[in-house]
């Protein structure tokens, strides 16, 4: 029988494949064929999705010559191993160490106030201007594309280059020519920009700037654990993590709100169960599928099948997202469901390190946004929209609203 072709296909564009629900049925594992033509075992059943994430003889080492990369010749754009998501222990301890400091639940708070201001100065600037307008350019993109400098200390100016490298880097339709260009622009972007800070620093009286690269290169003077490509590498994975995904749970989660108006009033009706209703969009989205490209580097039981040595794994968090052995009705958008143990950032060592800050900035987002334009539509419909699809990010490229 010949395997399946992964990704695949959606008869909706505002939920996750049906092929999904069919294999969360049947075996826990299914061999599938990549679009880079390697082939891999998929994970679908929430169950099993969180305790392969957890287990520690999995690898998301990108050298190791089984990775089940996505994308054809993908392994070109790999010229070090050294990002977040792509070191295994003791080096990921290393990195971690330093940077979970800077996203605990009480940090990110304090920057409650930053992202308010940053939010409401984009819904001032769209309400000033014309209508109907594209959301992701007026609003998604640019909050989140500002919030990150702000937090990494780079100069907002900049923004253009992180938008249009993190766009084709993402994008499937991207030539491979295109993705290699976005890739070195970005790493040469951050490279220097962390030389810069740690000239800055070694001046004479000088002291680290207030933000996470200077606070990094402050912690580093002390330990002397990282290289100047290590703290370029941590704002690569950053960088990554903290703009165009967020940037697109708030497009996904405005179309979901809009659609789901009695959702919509529960939230308008009482702002503090925004928290909560964060954590179902998320659920609900579920935007990185494939969530998890993985090699197992011991045998490994995942139901009463098993993943053999050397194997490569990808394991989907929006099919456990959506398991109904879990979450009841998955289709249903529901604010009285407690979706906090949802797996849209992950789970276990590699799990999203900023998923505070990406609360933070959905809670503000859905808020401000439906509280100073109570009027907001979609100014098309659902089935006419510009969706991602084969993007390793899903979302919509552009969402026309108005008022």
């Amino acid at each position: 029988m010949e395997q399946p072709a992964y990704p695949m296909s959606r008869s909706c564009p505002m939920r996750p494949p049906d092929r999904y629900t069919e294999l969360r049925a049947g075996a826990p594992l299914e061999k599938i064929t990549l679009p880079s033509g390697r082939t891999a075992w998929l994970i679908t059943r929430y169950e099993h999705v969180r305790r392969f994430l957890a287990d520690r003889n999995v690898s998301t080492n990108r050298l190791h010559p089984n990775f089940p990369f996505y994308r054809p010749l993908a392994h070109k754009l790999i010229g070090v191993n050294a990002s977040l998501m792509s070191l295994d222990p003791p080096a990921h301890a290393v990195l971690t160490r330093m940077v979970i400091p800077e996203f605990t639940h009480k940090r990110v708070q304090k920057l409650r106030p930053l992202v308010q201001r940053i939010v409401d100065d984009h819904i001032t600037t769209m309400l000033d201007g014309d209508r109907p307008i594209d959301l992701v350019d007026a609003l998604c993109r640019p909050v989140t594309a500002q919030v990150i400098c702000e937090v990494l200390g780079a100069p907002y100016r900049d923004r253009e280059l992180f938008r249009s490298t993190s766009k084709a880097m993402a994008d499937w339709h991207s030539s491979l020519r295109e993705r290699e260009e976005a890739d070195a622009a970005l790493r040469g972007y951050l490279s220097d920009f962390v030389a810069a800070k740690v000239a800055e620093a070694e001046q004479p009286g000088a002291v680290p700037g207030d933000h996470l690269v200077g606070r990094l290169i402050a912690k580093n003077r002390e330990e002397r654990v990282l290289s100047q490509e290590d703290i370029a590498a941590l704002c690569l994975s950053l960088l990554s993590a903290g703009h165009e995904t967020t940037a697109n749970v708030i497009a996904l989660g405005t179309v979901l709100l809009l659609e789901n108006p009695e959702q919509l009033a529960v939230i308008r009706a009482d702002p503090t169960r925004t928290p909560g209703a964060v954590e179902e969009i998320l659920r609900h989205t579920s935007i990185t599928d494939p969530s998890g490209l993985r090699v197992a580097l011991a045998d490994i039981e995942v139901g009463d099948m098993v993943v053999k040595e050397g194997d490569g794994v990808v394991v989907s968090t929006a099919a456990a997202n959506w398991d109904d052995s879990v979450f009841a009705e998955p289709e249903k958008l529901d604010f009285d469901r407690d979706a906090r143990h949802q797996l849209a950032f992950g789970h276990g060592i590699h799990r999203c390190v900023a998923q505070n800050l990406a609360r933070l900035e959905l809670e503000i987002a859905f808020t401000t946004l439906f509280a100073r334009v109570p009027g907001l539509r979609l100014a098309a419909p659902v089935e006419e929209l510009d969706f991602k699809d084969g993007a390793l990010l899903y979302g919509v490229h552009t969402l026309p609203v108005t008022w």
